[in-house]
């Protein structure tokens, strides 16, 4: 797998991450882990951390592609 694949497929696992915490975040939904209850500020956390990744991931392959273009 080359690194442009490499990226757009992570970019997109993050991104679908991001968008479920932020399902999470507007309809209430709980969340356990182990009988853990997990606070929706932890969602928000996630949220910024997932959609930033998920940004840098697809920013990477505008900026490849640029470099070889000129």
């Amino acid at each position: 797998m080359d690194q442009k694949a490499y990226n757009m497929i992570t970019a997109a696992i993050f991104a679908v991450i991001a968008v479920l915490h932020l399902l999470r975040i507007i309809f209430g939904w709980p969340a356990q882990i182990g009988g853990l209850d997990i606070p929706l500020w932890a969602s928000w956390l996630a949220l910024v951390v997932t959609g930033a990744l998920a940004y840098f991931g697809f920013r990477q392959n505008v900026r490849r592609r640029g470099n070889f273009a000129g």
